[in-house]
């Protein structure tokens, strides 16, 4: 009895020991407003690409997650200091952010366009920007993109989408250099008629999902999961919905 007692003992303290690491409830952040990527639906939940991307991928791998909406500049720290386990927010690839997290494969292209309000005539592509005023996002791609191009006569850096655009229609920013997807989604809905997207695509580049350093093994495998979905289609499906047209190649 003792030894079974015993077996009884040290099979339970096992599981104390290994349960809470295999059950770990990832964290998984994103923005607050990125549509439509993510962003909050009539009924007052966050919905979008993003967030209907990774519940995909969750449920195929069995992942125990919740979201975490906060400010886009809040993620990669956050991801640093442990605090967040994943980041889905439209976040750019870069060289300088791959130093400090880890990055999926590219789930989707995107680059920067220029928005300003629809009766603009003297502005058609960055050069244009010259001496202008100009809104990006904190801690997104378009900042260093207008640093480098150096000749705006102001930068206003926001938190968030609402208060860029709001600023241009307002007539306190000349033009808003923003994420493709979201300065296009914005000339067509909200800003219709008061606002459009003018010039070429800028910095290319592909979105990632995000993780905190020492998560290879599930990078491994949500990458599994995306070539996946780009196999049977659920990726084409899923695209198509909140973007209205199917994806080329080169998107995927």
């Amino acid at each position: 009895m003792k030894r079974i007692a015993a077996l009884i003992m040290g099979f339970v303290l096992m599981t104390v020991l290994v349960a809470p690491a295999s059950a770990k409830e990832l964290v998984v952040a994103h923005d607050t407003n990125f549509m439509p990527f993510e962003f909050k639906g009539p009924d007052g939940k966050f919905t979008g690409f993003d967030i209907e991307l990774w519940e995909t991928i969750a449920k195929k791998l069995g992942l125990s997650y919740k979201f975490q909406p906060m400010d886009f500049n809040g993620i990669i720290p956050g991801l640093q200091t442990g605090n967040v386990d994943v980041g889905i927010a439209g976040m750019t690839i870069t060289p300088e952010r791959a130093k400090v997290v880890q990055f999926s494969n590219g789930y989707y292209t995107s680059g920067l366009k220029i928005l300003v309000r629809d009766d603009e005539k003297g502005i058609s592509k960055v050069e244009d920007l010259a001496g202008k005023v100009v809104a990006v996002k904190t801690g997104t791609s378009s900042v260093p993109f207008m640093k480098d191009f150096g000749k705006a006569k102001e930068l206003k850096q926001f938190p968030n989408n609402d208060g860029m655009f709001f600023e241009l229609l307002s007539k306190g920013v000349d033009a808003v250099v923003f994420d493709m997807p979201v300065v296009t989604a914005f000339a067509n809905s909200a800003g219709k008629g008061k606002a459009k997207v003018v010039g070429p695509l800028y910095e290319g580049q592909k979105y990632g999902i995000g993780f905190a350093q020492g998560n290879e093994e599930l990078v491994k495998k949500v990458n599994g999961v995306l070539d996946q979905m780009r196999k049977d289609g659920s990726y084409a499906k899923l695209y198509e919905k909140w973007f209205g047209f199917a994806p080329k190649e080169s998107d995927m």
